[in-house]
């Protein structure tokens, strides 16, 4: 689990928008299409690794991930959310 108080601090590394939390659903939705070999992130390589959890940007475009609770807050690590429908 993120620090409720990193999380208040926490924006996306492009354009500076706050980041919240993904909810289970989405995070059980990218996690599916990593298993199925389909998720790619911005820079255009399959996600091999699954997520513990997400933080999406603002305008809802991309899915930063979580792993081991640590935020991936890198621009290519993005996971682009129109690829979840």
């Amino acid at each position: 689990m993120v620090d409720p108080e990193l999380l208040k601090i926490l924006v996306c590394p492009e354009n500076k928008t706050p980041v919240t939390l993904a909810d289970n659903a989405l995070v059980a939705k990218a996690n599916a299409a990593v298993d199925a070999g389909t998720l790619k992130n911005r820079a255009g390589d399959v996600v091999k690794e699954r997520i513990d959890g997400g933080l999406v940007r603002e305008d809802g475009a991309y899915l930063y991930p979580i792993r081991d609770d640590i935020p991936i807050m890198l621009i290519d690590e993005a996971i682009p959310l129109s690829q979840l429908g």
